[in-house]
């Protein structure tokens, strides 16, 4: 596992956003019936370019997400599954298959259609992890599908001054660079561990949109004077700027922030097929109903 500490952090960022509009998650259920929170892709948060929707599926109730994730499809943009605790096994259409464990990750773009699935590979115990979707642009969005599994040791740790560590599954902490990268949306895809005490600066380009979400305890965000407290399970949307400071709000905390640069591009979805006009949403799903994907 890649370790790094960051013992200079910059000088020239201002970490000066903080949050506009919070919002929690809609408990609903998905694949074959698993529970989950959604986050971002409801009534009350469509989407925050370039992301589309954050699922947050949590239980040690084997009765939860034992149905999995049977075989379904997708079309044109990008999933990231990042598993907390764990295990599950894909497969697709296109004969790849591998387990998402505990601490890892799988980042699949769907480019042009791929039919896959996620199951269980245990049948007690706890399950807790998201999956991100990102958009992909429309000259990317008929791509070749390809995948990047990354299995916990593959995903950088970067610990800062105060103590609190960041693993860097994509953007950069330092000198330390996550291994997604080459994206159009130049995605960020930080899981920060907040120190008792400490406050976090952390880079987030400028012109980016993001966001923070705390799963483990409560954090604040924001510079002083600044400040707001964002409950566990509870989104934050951050306002512009080129970095964010977080802190816990007691004792030791757990969030992701995500980031992303905007497409500005129409949205039209249908399920799983996001595509700019409706005429080429209605031809995904003719070409997934031919056999076409």
């Amino acid at each position: 596992m890649a370790q790094a500490t960051l013992s200079n952090p910059s000088t020239t960022l201002t970490f000066d956003r903080s949050i506009r509009q919070s919002v929690r998650g809609m408990q609903t259920s998905d694949g074959a019936g698993v529970k989950l929170t959604r986050v971002v892709g409801t009534p009350l948060l469509r989407r925050i370019d370039p992301f589309l929707m954050l699922d947050e599926f949590r239980s040690d109730e084997p009765q939860d997400y034992l149905a999995g994730f049977p075989d379904h499809p997708h079309r044109g943009f990008e999933t990231i599954t990042y598993m907390i605790a764990g295990r599950f096994r894909h497969r697709d259409n296109k004969g790849h298959e591998g387990i998402l464990a505990a601490g890892g990750a799988q980042w699949m773009t769907a480019g042009r259609g791929i039919v896959h699935s996620e199951m269980p590979e245990q049948e007690e115990g706890l399950v807790h992890g998201f999956q991100l979707w990102l958009n992909l642009p429309r000259k990317d969005k008929m791509c070749e599908p390809s995948y990047r599994d990354l299995q916990s040791e593959d995903i950088p740790r970067v610990t800062l001054p105060g103590g609190s560590v960041v693993r860097v599954l994509g953007g950069a902490v330092g000198d330390v660079t996550g291994p997604i990268s080459g994206r159009a949306t130049e995605p960020v895809y930080l899981d920060v561990e907040l120190a008792r005490g400490d406050a976090a600066d952390l880079p987030v380009p400028a012109g980016h949109e993001g966001f923070v979400y705390p799963f483990a305890g409560d954090v604040v965000v924001g510079r002083p004077g600044h400040e707001r407290t964002l409950a566990r399970g509870e989104l934050g949307v951050l306002t512009p700027g080129d970095g964010v400071r977080l802190r816990a709000k007691d004792g030791s905390a757990r969030a992701l922030v995500v980031a992303g640069k905007p497409l500005g591009e129409p949205v039209v979805q249908y399920g799983p097929f996001v595509m700019t006009t409706p005429e080429e949403v209605e031809q995904a799903v003719r070409d997934f109903q031919a056999g076409r994907f």
